[in-house]
């Protein structure tokens, strides 16, 4: 007995058994049960949805013994014959070898002519878009007018090559692709009736490779069956295949969410001891990316019966959705670039390098608990706001030295040095009715090579403001106190600088004094202190914060608590910033500043990553001149930033552009005598700083 094939045994041989038409079916049994039969249809869509199928039943339903049907019998003479195919009054031409317009003349030479037996003479041709031209001339009057017992039936896989005047007559269906569901379900059936045993993944595995084509799915199933000996499991179907294992992909993104580069580079090797195509792996990674995307914005998405649903939802609660984007960018990228590459291997693992290194670090490292993050953020605002209301000769205890013992302000200084990376901020201290600065003679441990920087300490408070630094007596140092927290001799400074620098002459500094120094400004000496003039001047300082200075001197840095919303576009724009931080400026709104903390409103929810936010901290910490802190809100934005002040501008210089063009007497001449016309979107703007 001839073994005949599973897509030909499982044809479906009326309306009811047609898997995934249902649109088309409902409208041509509408027709057949009441009679409104058009002469012409048109069948569109890939191979293997079921073009050549429909025509057979609808030739049966129009030629069924039993009369005009959307049901046809499947037992008489006409209905047998033509699923046999050998119907006499059914033609079934192939365009593809019958394409000529002498071929096109026979045809129609044979239509006039009345059917032997059957009501209705029915030509069905097949891939008809690839007539010719001429052929498509010849037939377009009898394709209008048919005779009565003539229909035609048309069917092709690229109706845009059909022209348009046989598209005008002809009722066009366009057959769609099968979903792998309904693929599944149809393999499930025939399987059962064939009494084979199967795997549903495996029957899944075969739909996805069917591409929405049923003829695909049953003829990959007839494989599949052989190469299994009967007997469809997962297994048997990869290795058909030769698809990848998605517990392989599953790994992979696991690997890239920890920041494990050698379970990225495991898995590739896997991938290459099994010979497994590299393209196809980066496929079905970014059809798993689409899928953990889905399962994000919509929980619950993933089907049931599905193996991998649960890592997938793992995976959807670890990986970050802005990731899952950015992964699935590189690997449909990277697919392509995989013909550039030295070899598939190379191209693959760089691939996944690619998404590794593009991961922000905080995925990796996780942020510390509140507890130690809190304690930070005092460090930090202890640091930028020094306490002005401890007695310079007796303070208080956790106010001296944060490590319980008594000690000196150095010690304290030392300790926020420690902790923030950047040098300490000049110390203020006020009791009584003023305040006072002096150089501390212990130096403060810089991170660059080179002479230290000295810190500044507290005068004693019989000293006067108008007595010069070097002539300042320091306190007695404390009986049992530790050598390091005992104040160094009064030279020692001096010391320090002519040690560093041994071929540098310090003879003309011996004898400064600040009460003589004249400079068009003042800068502190410790790079990111503050100092406000109003406070200053209550201490007899004058505005620039030294004795001896006049009223008159301007502050060094920008007060942060004078800030505006309206100075932040002009201010973001000219700070020095790139990529994401640089961004973060342009395109965030000031909202106010409390405690040092400066709040930031942006309608973007990436540009919030850490990196950008700690460049643009570290940024405004030096513009400001004291440590701050951001605080970044969500919403929407208005004309409150750089980016949108920088839209405005550009599109006031394209206005002043085009009315310049308009306004030009030469080019008025042009259209008064020409008629000549300004092109719209011609005319561009130069840019300010191009000009």
């Amino acid at each position: 007995m001839t073994y005949l094939v599973l897509a030909r045994k499982w044809r479906p041989r009326s309306f009811d058994t047609l898997v995934g038409q249902d649109h088309v079916v409902r409208a041509l049994t509408h027709a057949l049960d009441t009679q409104r039969l058009h002469h012409a249809w048109l069948f569109t869509g890939t191979r293997g949805v079921g073009k050549t199928t429909l025509s057979r039943i609808l030739a049966k339903s129009l030629n069924c013994e039993q009369g005009i049907s959307a049901r046809p019998c499947g037992q008489c003479r006409a209905c047998t014959e033509i699923d046999a195919g050998r119907y006499v009054d059914y033609v079934e031409l192939d365009a593809a070898s019958n394409r000529g317009v002498e071929e096109m003349t026979q045809l129609l030479e044979q239509a006039v002519y009345a059917p032997s037996s059957a009501r209705f003479k029915v030509y069905m041709i097949d891939e008809v878009h690839m007539l010719t031209g001429h052929a498509f001339n010849a037939m377009l009057k009898t394709l209008e007018e048919p005779p009565p017992h003539v229909k035609f039936i048309l069917a092709t896989t690229d109706p845009q090559k059909i022209p348009v005047t046989v598209l005008s007559r002809c009722l066009q269906f366009n057959l769609k692709h099968m979903t792998v569901e309904a693929i599944v379900d149809h393999l499930q059936y025939v399987l059962t009736q064939e009494g084979l045993a199967f795997e549903a993944p495996a029957l899944r595995l075969l739909g996805q490779a069917a591409g929405g084509s049923m003829r695909d799915a049953l003829s990959l199933t007839d494989q599949a069956i052989a190469y299994s000996a009967g007997n469809l499991t997962l297994d048997a179907v990869q290795g058909m295949l030769g698809t990848i294992d998605q517990r392989h992909l599953v790994r992979l993104l696991q690997a890239l969410s920890a920041g494990q580069g050698s379970g990225v580079i495991e898995v590739a090797d896997e991938l290459a001891s099994r010979g497994l195509s590299y393209s196809g792996a980066l496929a079905d990674l970014a059809v798993m990316l689409s899928r953990i995307a889905i399962q994000q914005r919509v929980p619950g998405g993933l089907p049931s019966g599905d193996p991998l649903a649960a890592d997938l939802e793992e995976l959807a609660a670890a990986l970050h959705p802005d990731l899952v984007q950015l992964y699935y960018s590189v690997a449909v990228h990277s697919r392509s670039e995989l013909a550039l590459a030295p070899d598939e291997y190379a191209g693959f693992v760089m691939a996944c390098l690619r998404m590794l290194s593009l991961t922000p670090a905080s995925q990796f490292q996780p942020e510390p608990p509140p507890e130690r993050r809190n304690a930070a953020e005092n460090v930090s605002k202890a640091a930028g706001n020094v306490s002005t209301d401890a007695s310079p000769v007796s303070p208080a205890p956790e106010a001296v030295n944060e490590t319980g013992g008594a000690g000196s302000s150095v010690a304290r200084t030392d300790s926020i040095a420690a902790a923030l990376p950047v040098e300490p901020p000049v110390a203020e201290h006020g009791s009584g009715n003023g305040r006072q600065m002096v150089v501390s003679n212990e130096a403060t441990p810089s991170r660059d090579e080179g002479p230290e920087v000295p810190a500044w300490e507290d005068l004693p408070e019989e000293s006067s403001a108008d007595v010069p630094v070097t002539d300042v007596a320091r306190p007695e140092p404390d009986v049992g106190r530790p050598e390091s927290d005992v104040a160094r001799p009064e030279s020692e400074p001096g010391a320090q600088l002519r040690a560093s620098y041994p071929d540098e002459d310090f003879s003309s500094y011996d004898n400064f004094e600040p009460a003589g120094y004249e400079d068009e400004g003042w800068e502190p000496l410790v790079e990111g202190a503050e100092f406000d003039p109003e406070n200053l001047a209550t201490a007899g300082l004058g505005a620039a914060g030294l004795p001896g200075l006049g009223d008159d001197k301007p502050a060094s840095r920008p007060r942060l608590s004078r800030m505006t919303p309206e100075q932040w576009p002009e201010l973001a724009a000219t700070l020095p910033l790139t990529g994401l931080a640089d961004e973060l400026a342009r395109q965030s709104e000031w909202v106010g500043v409390k405690d040092d903390t400066i709040t930031l409103r942006v309608a973007i929810w990436s540009l919030a990553a850490k990196q950008g936010q700690a460049r643009l901290r570290t940024v405004l910490t030096e513009h400001f001149g004291k440590v701050v802190n951001l605080k970044i809100e969500f919403g929407e934005t208005g004309s409150g930033t750089a980016r949108a002040m920088e839209e405005k501008q550009r599109a006031e210089r394209q206005r002043q552009a085009e009315q310049a063009v308009a306004n030009d007497p030469l080019v008025k001449t042009f259209m008064e005598e020409f008629g000549a016309q300004v092109i719209p979107g011609t005319i561009a703007a130069l840019d300010e700083r191009a000009a």
